[in-house]
Parts: C-alpha cells; structure tokens; sequence
C-alpha cells in the first residue's frame, strides 16, 4: 500500500498555473490514500474534488473554523482553506477539528475502508509561528494524539500525516512519537515513517533548492511527515520511503514543499524486544 502526503502551498503563486503539476506528481506516484494540506477551495472548485476527478479517486475535505487568517493573506473573501484526503478506497465517518491554541489550523480524520483492513487514517497542519510556535505544537500534538487514540480499533494501526511545522528532533515531534520520550497516551507510540526507511538521509521537504523557499530565510528542513502507529499487527510495516514533487513540471514547481512517499506492507510484524 502506497501512502502519500503533501503540502499544496494553497493559493499562492498562481494555484491554478501550479495545479496542473500537481496533478502529474501525484498521477506519477499513484499513492493508494493521500493526505494533502494547504487544499484550496472557494464557491465553485475545491483542489482536492478537482484532483480526486481527475484522478478516480474518493476524496474529503476538512476546513478550520477561522478563514480569516488566510483570506487576508490573498485578499480573497471567498477563497476557503483546508487539509483534504484522496483514496483509492471509500472514505467514511470524517471529523474535521481545529487544532488547540489556533483555529486556522485543521485536523481531518476518517475511516479508510482498504480490501484488506479497515484504516484509521488522519491529515493535519500543525501551526508555523517562529517564535514560540514549538510550545504551541506540542499541545497540538498531545490533541492529535488522543484523537487518534479515540478512533475506532481495527486490524491496521493508525496512520497520520502532515505538514507538522517541525524538525524531527524537536520537542513536539519527540512528544508525538512517544518512543524517544514519555508518549501522550500510555502504550501508544508513532513512527516515522522516514526514520524507518531512510535513517541516514535528512529528507528535507522544505528545501531551499525549491525556488519558493529559497526566497525565505529559514534553513532547510525536514516538517512533512507519515506516521505510522506502532503496535504488534500484522499490518503497517515500513517498506521504503522517497520525496516526490522536487522538481519543475513543464517549467512549473508544483509547490514549496517537497511530498513524502512510503510503501507499507500488509503482512509483516512489529519488532517488540
């Protein structure tokens, strides 16, 4: 099973030029479920329904309360924010919920009905203050966290991703996993799906080889995220992960983030020791 995640940069730097890349990396990947983020929409399209027809695809969308935030940055009164899903199986039983401490932030979960399990599947968007942001994630992190543990119990471990606005070693991320610190909720951990398959390599998402970072003075970095729980199943094991998405298409960069890509099995065991 192929999982895909990936920040669309919503409406900025003319959204329906980028688009159209969008699209070919994502056709190119062929991820069986899909989390995106910064999905834009307004009274007559919404990014995700546009690439889930494209594409043959389910699709749900989730938007936080506060639009404001994010209209102001456009000037656009009609434009709509949001994280949205796309699957090659049916979707059912989405929340939408805005994150704690800032509700222009938005957490999507559903049930994810594959052939063969049932998957608790989650996309969000952790807030992006410089200062003093980390503080703010890690409650973030602690809700999505108990979220997740709320979820209905199937035979697939719970699958998060996200652009989480964070490195891997920082407080917020090092509190989600549950495995380098005490976890949120008692016997429950994620893993990151990268540092399983590719430990050595940074795996930067945000990269200022991409022309639209490279304007910014923030480092490099790596804030994308696919996060696997970690439990003794038979499901959910790290095959391999990759970026996606880093390079122009026709010309076009789809977008300022770089897309994280990992292929889980549905047959191999957890390691407990």
């Amino acid at each position: 099973m192929r999982v895909m995640t990936w920040n669309l940069w919503w409406g900025f730097n003319d959204w329906k030029k980028r688009r159209q890349a969008i699209l070919e990396v994502v056709r190119e990947q062929q991820p069986d479920i899909c989390g995106l983020q910064e999905v834009w929409a307004d009274d007559n399209e919404n990014m995700a329904e546009w690439l889930a027809d494209h594409l043959g695809l389910h699709w749900v969308f989730g938007a936080p309360s506060d639009q404001e935030r994010w209209r102001s940055r456009i000037g656009d009164p009609a434009a709509r924010f949001g994280v949205a899903m796309l699957s090659r199986w049916p979707i059912r039983d989405e929340q939408v919920l805005d994150l704690p401490q800032d509700p222009s932030r938005p957490l999507l979960s559903a049930m994810i009905d594959a052939p063969h399990a049932t998957i608790p599947f989650v996309t969000t968007h952790l807030s992006a203050l410089p200062l003093g942001g980390s503080a703010r994630r890690v409650t973030q992190v602690e809700a999505i966290a108990r979220h997740v543990a709320a979820l209905p119990v199937t035979d697939h471990p719970p699958i998060v991703t996200g652009d989480f606005n964070a490195e891997p070693d920082s407080d917020e991320l090092r509190r989600f996993g549950g495995n380098l610190t005490a976890p949120v909720v008692e016997g429950q951990i994620f893993l990151d799906a990268w540092r399983v398959a590719s430990p050595t390599d940074p795996g930067v998402t945000w990269d200022r080889a991409n022309p639209y970072v490279g304007q910014w003075i923030e480092p490099s970095a790596r804030i994308d995220y696919i996060h696997i729980a970690g439990r003794s199943a038979p499901l959910g094991h790290v095959r391999s992960a990759h970026r996606a998405g880093m390079s122009p298409v026709d010309g076009v960069w789809p977008s300022d983030h770089y897309a994280v890509v990992a292929d889980i099995s549905e047959g191999a065991q957890v390691r407990e020791s």
